[in-house]
């Protein structure tokens, strides 16, 4: 590839075993990499560059992460580049329910699903057909996120939303829809309302707070028999819908069918 035919990835970390394994990697992959080892030198970078992806790690001394988005970001708070974060599980839900990036990896990462979010984010920004075809690829089917603590019912419906032409991945908590919508981010959540570790109208209110899940429909549904309250539903935000007492796997596909078409 001519060097000016690659695409530039802007490349924030402290950790300089990282930024060298990293920049080898992606510059094998086809891209110019350009690194900084902190925010305030990020921003010097930017001074002599314009990436097309900065790829951000969110815990650093100094000004860190947050204060370099903040940096690079217009008064209503959108960052003037296209940004991929690099953060631990423990703080995503801290760093993404106000931050408006692209997306994020936590850490730590695999390379293969790294260069996978950055090709998605450089196809989708810059309309580059090689840089997204391998995004592109999971794309043709509609992924589902499936949140459901019971073993058996989870591997039932999971096999029945796939004999339906979708790909699912199942995960068995709360905490783990979460991670998982903002991570890989589904075209439709599938939750059940009373689930372990935290429960599905919890999960679909933070999701909707979330600038990068917020629009992705959810399906709710509860396999209880108690008599679950309306506002459990009708208060977890817009695009939910209700799905009560039943976890029978065709409904469910029903439900998920409805939500994406609608």
């Amino acid at each position: 590839m001519a060097e000016e035919a690659k695409k530039t990835i802007l490349l924030i970390d402290d950790d300089t075993s990282l930024l060298v394994t990293l920049s080898d990697f992606l510059s094998f992959e086809g891209y110019r990499v350009v690194i900084a080892d902190s925010g305030e030198e990020g921003l010097k970078r930017l001074a002599h560059t314009r990436p097309d992806l900065i790829v951000l790690d969110m815990s650093m001394p100094g000004m860190g992460g947050v204060g370099f988005l903040k940096a690079i970001s217009t008064p209503e708070g959108k960052p003037r580049y296209p940004v991929l974060v690099l953060t631990a599980r423990a703080n995503m839900a801290e760093f993404f329910a106000n931050v408006d990036v692209d997306g994020f990896v936590a850490k730590p990462c695999d390379p293969g699903d790294l260069l996978l979010e950055i090709s998605r984010i450089v196809f989708l920004r810059s309309g580059d057909e090689a840089a997204g075809a391998e995004a592109r690829k999971p794309a043709q089917k509609k992924k589902v996120l499936l949140g459901e603590d019971d073993a058996a019912v989870r591997e039932s419906v999971a096999a029945a939303l796939t004999a339906a032409g979708y790909l699912v991945e199942p995960v068995p908590r709360g905490p783990d829809v979460l991670e998982r919508a903002i991570v890989t981010r589904p075209d439709v959540v599938v939750v059940k309302l009373v689930l372990a570790g935290m429960n599905g109208d919890a999960v679909a209110k933070v999701l909707r707070t979330m600038p990068t899940t917020k629009a992705v429909p959810i399906v709710l549904y509860d396999d209880s028999q108690a008599n679950v309250p309306e506002t459990k539903y009708t208060q977890s935000g817009p695009r939910v819908r209700r799905f009560l007492r039943s976890n029978a796997s065709e409904p469910i596909v029903s439900a998920v069918r409805e939500a994406l078409e609608a």
